[in-house]
């Protein structure tokens, strides 16, 4: 004979459980946390769910953009749905206007246009940008993304990306030769990237585009985590990498200020 359902337990479960839409907002946290890509046994795992109820919200989740494969197609990452939400947070108008503060400030002590800038998938994104007041600047708009192997940020977010992350990413980055200068071979890639974390800094000879130097220096979270980018560039024609380089005091002091903005 059938046993009668209890659903005052089928209730109780539920609502301990959260439902799935408490469940998806679950992974959702999780894979945006995790600052990388994660399998499906790493979510079912971490969260407690059964690997099937993962794989349902997980395919539901690609589906509306939450959520996307990754390369592999055998593991999750942020989506774009997931990434214009985050962006719409980060530019919040009162964090907005303390970051663009710190780099108004930046720009009148180094003269020259000043971005900040976080990861993207394979790119990177500018958060917000002050420009110098010069004829000659080269203009972005905040949400422009650039590449990550030839651009002073890239360099930088690339090098401080974990271990994992950074393995499953650089097989497929595309290395494309901007310029004559631009890094178009993996090993030379990965070496920079060794020698970013040593200096403390990265930076852009002309990679991206030609008549054109940057440096960029990372902004750690209060976990002392790289989450973003300070980066300055400025045309050879009134300014070299050497004298850029001696400006790196101003760019690590915004890089601190920026992190109480975070």
């Amino acid at each position: 004979m059938n046993s009668v359902p209890n659903f005052d337990e089928e209730r109780a479960n539920n609502e301990t459980n959260g439902g799935a839409p408490a469940r998806a907002l679950r992974i959702l946290d999780l894979v945006s946390s995790y600052g990388g890509a994660m399998s499906l046994a790493e979510i079912a795992e971490t969260l407690s769910l059964p690997k099937g109820s993962a794989h349902r919200l997980c395919s539901l989740l690609v589906s509306m953009g939450y959520l996307a494969r990754d390369v592999d197609d055998r593991s999750y990452a942020v989506g774009k749905a997931l990434q214009r939400m985050a962006l719409s947070t980060l530019k919040h108008r009162s964090i907005q206007s303390l970051r663009h503060d710190i780099l108004i400030e930046l720009v009148k002590k180094v003269g020259e246009t000043c971005n900040f800038n976080t990861l993207d998938g394979t790119r990177v994104v500018y958060l917000d940008r002050v420009e110098a007041q010069w004829p000659l600047r080269l203009i972005f708009d905040a949400g422009s993304r650039v590449p990550l192997h030839c651009t002073a940020s890239g360099k930088l977010l690339l090098a401080h990306m974990r271990a994992s992350e950074a393995a499953r990413i650089l097989p497929y980055l595309q290395l494309d030769a901007c310029t004559e200068s631009s890094i178009t071979c993996l090993m030379e890639l990965e070496r920079e990237c060794r020698q970013i974390l040593e200096q403390g800094y990265a930076t852009d000879r002309e990679e991206f585009i030609s008549g054109m130097v940057a440096v960029a220096v990372p902004v750690r979270d209060t976990r002392g985590e790289v989450q973003a980018a300070i980066a300055m560039h400025a045309p050879t024609a009134r300014m070299s990498l050497e004298r850029a380089l001696e400006l790196l005091p101003y760019l690590n002091k915004a890089a601190r200020d920026m992190q109480g903005v975070l």
